[in-house]
């Protein structure tokens, strides 16, 4: 084998390992984005794969012309006296390498500007019929204020407020109304939906939805000071009857909230999980 052959064949042992590592069995674990576990995830996880294979389509037909011409016009004897086409002026060929990359933008931005216009509310339950096609009832709005460096949660219909963790219940969607009373940062949980921005003076909204119980991880993906790695936090999806409980169980064992504790909470800082019977300090 030539050294060139060598070459590539390590060149495609290696794309081959990365490919493998890429998409092996244990990905959804490390990678809960390829896992998506909501209607909003899933819509965008789609989005994701259909953009993929598109690239890949370019890829590929990229190394295949690359691969045709480096055989076909390689130093040979019979080629000693090839002399290039002038391509300059053509318009077959500059229509070609026009339409193309045309053609491969719009198959991109149809379907991310239909996936997006279709993500920007939550389904609304039907007051005829109760039918909300996908979610069971009305959205539950959950305000999410980015502190340095904790997330707080307040269930204005509740009534009550959680500090590093949200209880939400799975197959309703839940509308987060975002603000920030620091840096601007990042809401994201990746399981189930894309991330959105938390601005100081702002109130931006995203909308997300678990199909069933379980935890899944949220966390800050934006850059906010010292305090940034530790900006986790846990969604713990629940039936429905169990949320019910959940929430009469926090207003009858937790303390509400106070001046003291509200002033801690906006003191930059890390602290552990908590709760309060009361969203607004008393």
């Amino acid at each position: 084998m030539k050294p060139s052959g060598r070459r590539l064949r390590s060149l495609l042992l290696v794309v081959g390992l990365s490919m493998f590592a890429l998409t092996g069995c244990n990905s959804a674990k490390y990678m809960p984005v390829l896992s998506p576990q909501g209607p909003v995830a899933r819509s965008e996880y789609y989005l994701i794969i259909w953009s993929f294979a598109l690239m890949l389509v370019v890829v590929l037909g990229v190394f295949v012309i690359y691969f045709y011409m480096l055989v076909k016009y390689r130093a040979r004897p019979e080629n000693k006296d090839y002399v290039p086409p002038e391509i300059e002026g053509n318009s077959r060929w500059e229509t070609i390498w026009t339409v193309i990359p045309v053609i491969i933008v719009i198959a991109l931005a149809i379907p991310t500007v239909a996936v997006t216009y279709k993500l920007v509310k939550p389904p609304k339950a039907d007051a005829a019929t109760g039918s909300t096609a996908g979610a069971s009832s009305n959205p539950i709005v959950i305000d999410v204020i980015s502190e340095r460096w904790k997330w707080v949660f307040k269930y204005p219909a509740q009534g009550i407020e959680t500090v590093n963790y949200v209880n939400i219940p799975a197959g309703q969607p839940i509308d987060f109304e975002l603000t920030s009373d620091g840096p601007m940062n990042t809401f994201w949980v990746p399981a189930l939906g894309g991330m959105e921005f938390n601005m100081p003076g702002h109130d931006l909204k995203l909308w997300l939805e678990a199909d069933h119980a379980g935890t899944y991880q949220g966390r800050s993906a934006q850059y906010s000071g010292r305090g940034f790695a530790a900006m986790t936090f846990d969604v713990n999806a629940q039936s429905p009857a169990a949320f019910s409980k959940w929430v009469q169980t926090i207003k009858q064992t937790k303390p509400p909230l106070t001046k003291q504790a509200d002033k801690q909470l906006s003191t930059p800082g890390n602290v552990g999980k908590m709760a309060f019977s009361t969203a607004e300090p008393q």
